[in-house]
C-alpha cells in the first residue's frame, strides 16, 4: 500500500470509528440522576430545598429539632438512588422516619410545592421535574400517617 492509500485508509477508519461512537452516544439515555446534574446538581437541589424548608412556617416545625447535616445526607442518598445514581440509600425506611410525625396531606403537599419551587429556581426542566415527582410520588402513602 503506498503512502497516499495509507492516509486515505487512516482517514476512512477515523471517520468510521467516529460514526460508530456517535451512534453509541446517541443511544445512551441519560439517567434522571444525570439529568439533575449528577452529584453536583443533586447537592444544589437538596441545598435549595433545605433553604426553602427553613423559611417555611408551615413545614419548618417538622424539622426544628432535626440535624440538618443528617437530613441532607439522607435526602441526598435517597434522591440519588431513586433517580438512578450510583448511591445506595442505607437509612431508615420512610415509614420509620415519619411514624409519629402526624404529617397531614396539606403538609405533605406543601413539601412537594417546596421541592417544585426549588427545581424551578435551579432551572430543572419541567419534563425532568415530572420524572422526579413520579419517582417520589409512591412514597406518599409511607409518609402521611394520620
Amino acid at each position: 500500500m503506498n503512502r497516499c492509500n495509507g492516509v486515505i485508509f487512516t482517514v476512512l477508519l477515523v471517520l468510521l470509528l467516529a460514526a460508530c461512537s456517535t451512534k453509541i452516544d446517541s443511544k445512551h439515555q441519560a439517567t434522571l440522576y444525570e439529568q439533575l446534574g449528577a452529584h453536583q446538581g443533586m447537592e444544589r437541589l437538596v441545598n435549595t430545598v433545605i433553604k426553602k424548608i427553613a423559611k417555611d412556617e408551615q413545614i419548618f416545625p417538622y424539622f426544628a429539632k432535626a440535624s440538618v447535616s443528617h437530613f441532607k445526607q439522607g435526602f441526598m442518598s435517597h434522591l440519588c438512588q431513586t433517580t438512578g445514581g450510583p448511591c445506595q440509600y442505607t437509612g431508615d425506611t420512610m415509614v420509620d422516619i415519619h411514624t409519629g410525625m402526624n404529617i397531614n396531606e396539606a403538609d405533605f403537599n406543601r413539601v412537594v410545592e417546596l421541592l417544585i419551587e426549588a427545581m424551578e429556581e435551579i432551572d430543572i426542566t419541567y419534563q425532568t421535574q415530572n420524572r422526579v415527582l413520579a419517582k417520589l410520588a409512591p412514597l406518599r402513602a409511607q409518609i402521611i400517617k394520620i
